[in-house]
């Protein structure tokens, strides 16, 4: 395993290492000790070190782990979008190595999609499931038609818009990152308004049809403890121009989505936070969702 090492293509990443997965490196970062293992599956344009905040305080009481699947954040390129098992198999090789299964997965946003995944190849090797706004194989149901996965099919913003966007985004990660260590902080916000990273996030973004038309092709996820987190709150930046209308329509249909999660399984529940957005989320309110992981870390043990 070899540590901070940087490509031509990627910077180096400020704390973490690298673990070689099918002859490429992942970017890997694990804290505490104890299991079951609680692994965190970033959303689109999201990476693992967005959950620092969270994952420190999951080492207090066991395994945590944070990584980049493989061509995003610090990880090596490899062609985008990719299918949820390549993602998933991926995942499971980079545990593998070092990890006793089963293990509790984290999923937010997009991530949901390749935990979901995950579950359907590997049901016995997942404990318990912390669904943070996570991605539902049937969200054209639940979402209205701005975020909906046929947004998917929109094209993608040009160099022109790119440019136009990364004031706002700088502004909204240095936020974000207020609270972060220095040594951490800037080289984080300098890479996510980076040119590779926007275009790594709307890449994923636009594989949203496909990821739910293969989710449907398998089965629910396992029976297993869920807590379901929604956040309530508006993000800054772009969403926060959007009509109030479509904005309670999107939280709306998470909620629904979060409910029908949680309705599949013996043990789900659901929680609303009210006062944050569904990216400000684990920067701004670590407390909360290291609860829920908790809760489902205790309910694994009594089970």
């Amino acid at each position: 395993m070899t540590k901070n090492i940087a490509s031509a293509a990627r910077p180096a990443p400020p704390i973490g290492e690298f673990q070689e997965v099918d002859g490429r490196r992942v970017f890997v970062h694990r804290l505490g000790s104890g299991g079951p293992a609680v692994v965190f599956l970033p959303g689109a344009g999201a990476v693992g070190l967005d959950y620092f905040a969270v994952q420190q305080g999951v080492s207090q009481f066991c395994t945590a782990v944070v990584y980049d699947r493989g061509g995003s954040g610090y990880s090596d390129p490899v062609p985008l979008p990719r299918t949820a098992a390549a993602v998933a198999m991926e995942l499971h090789e980079l545990l593998h190595a070092d990890l006793e299964a089963p293990y509790v997965l984290v999923a937010h946003s997009l991530g949901g999609a390749y935990a979901h995944r995950f579950t359907q190849l590997y049901p016995q090797e997942v404990a318990g499931l912390v669904w943070l706004d996570g991605f539902h194989r049937d969200w054209e149901d639940f979402m209205p038609a701005a975020a909906s996965p046929a947004a998917g099919r929109q094209p993608a913003p040009g160099p022109e818009q790119i440019r136009q966007m990364r004031p706002a985004l700088h502004e909204m990660f240095a936020g974000l990152m207020a609270d972060y260590p220095r040594h951490m902080r800037q080289p984080l916000i300098e890479a996510h308004v980076s040119d590779e990273w926007l275009r790594v996030g709307i890449a994923e973004r636009g594989s949203l049809v496909a990821l739910a038309d293969e989710l449907r092709a398998g089965p629910d996820i396992p029976d297993v403890p869920v807590v379901a987190l929604t956040a309530e709150g508006t993000d800054p930046g772009p969403q926060a121009s959007m009509p109030e209308q479509t904005i309670c329509a999107i939280q709306e249909g998470r909620r629904r989505m979060a409910t029908a999660v949680v309705s599949t399984v013996s043990f789900g529940e659901h929680r609303v936070v009210s006062d944050v957005g569904h990216h400000q989320l684990c920067f701004t309110r670590p407390d909360v969702v290291v609860q829920a992981i908790r809760d489902v870390v205790d309910r694994v043990a009594r089970a």
